[in-house]
């Protein structure tokens, strides 16, 4: 298991060109802080909408992959968007990172879900895979054309996250728009 900043950064490293989605809170913060660009959209105040948004956002770029980073709340907020996401077979990567805390409310325990790569191939993505480590996530294979789910275990990280989003909602739109077209 490692940290969800680690965890960021490898996926970051797997996928250096795709457009992310972020969900809210200190995922947010910390993909910002890892690596700001304006390929990322940061969805600061919209807990489990990360999977829906990403979703729009691959079939409006169907050309382009799509990495939506989720946590395990926001995951388990919006589980019924699964079956919508295999059904349209986007290029999309969906990453839980699973720490087992709302770390950005204050350490509160999330509704669990046992088995996100379970419940994604069930709901009929391509792929899924549960990550532990680094090696693993490098190794996990990624379905060509269609939705994978990455279910990548995480400690807490037991410190604040970084300094947060700067961008206004209309700057992190206008950017993200130009990023998504090129």
């Amino acid at each position: 298991m490692f940290g969800i900043q680690d965890a960021i950064l490898a996926v970051t490293r797997k996928f250096p060109s795709s457009l992310y989605v972020s969900t809210c809170g200190f995922i947010t913060r910390d993909l910002y802080n890892t690596l700001d660009r304006p390929g990322n959209l940061y969805l600061v105040g919209s807990m489990g909408m990360a999977a829906p948004v990403g979703l729009g956002v691959a079939l409006a770029r169907h050309a382009r992959h799509v990495v939506v980073l989720d946590g395990d709340g926001s995951f388990a907020m919006n589980l019924s968007v699964l079956p919508m996401i295999a059904e349209n077979e986007p290029h999309l990567t969906h990453v839980v990172l699973d720490n087992g805390v709302h770390e950005s409310t204050g350490g509160q325990r999330p509704v669990r879900v046992d088995a996100p790569a379970a419940l994604a191939l069930a709901a009929g993505y391509a792929a899924a895979h549960r990550v532990d480590s680094a090696e693993e996530l490098a190794e996990a294979e990624v379905a060509d054309r269609a939705p994978t789910l990455l279910h990548v275990r995480c400690s807490p990280r037991g410190a604040h996250a970084g300094k947060r989003v700067e961008w206004t909602p209309q700057q992190l739109v206008a950017r993200f728009a130009a990023a998504a077209a090129a």
